[in-house]
């Protein structure tokens, strides 16, 4: 399974640059990988994971801004088409694999 998060935080005012710096910053902490800006997901190996992350996502949601996120499966990520650039290598889908298997 994948989480994926998009997000769109307001940058004009301090607290707000602050806010939106303390949200990358845990979403890299915690394991994400960004697809493009603004878009991150991770790998989780199943349900509780899932939620867990889910709920770690909540806490640490900035309270300004839009934040989204929803989860898909393996097959549906790597089924995900490129119209412009390249597949980062942490997408193809043997990474994943490999994670997995830990």
């Amino acid at each position: 399974m994948r989480l994926v998060v998009l997000f769109d935080l307001p940058v004009k005012a301090k607290k707000d640059r602050k806010a939106y710096s303390q949200f990358h910053r845990f979403l890299a902490k915690d394991g994400y990988d960004m697809l493009q800006f603004s878009v991150y997901a991770r790998i989780c190996n199943g349900q509780d994971a899932l939620n867990k992350h889910e709920a770690r996502l909540k806490e640490h949601a900035p309270a300004r801004g839009s934040v989204r996120y929803f989860q898909l499966t393996e097959k549906q990520f790597v089924e995900m088409r490129v119209l412009v650039g390249t597949k980062k290598p942490k997408e193809d889908p043997r990474f994943s694999k490999q994670l997995t298997l830990f």
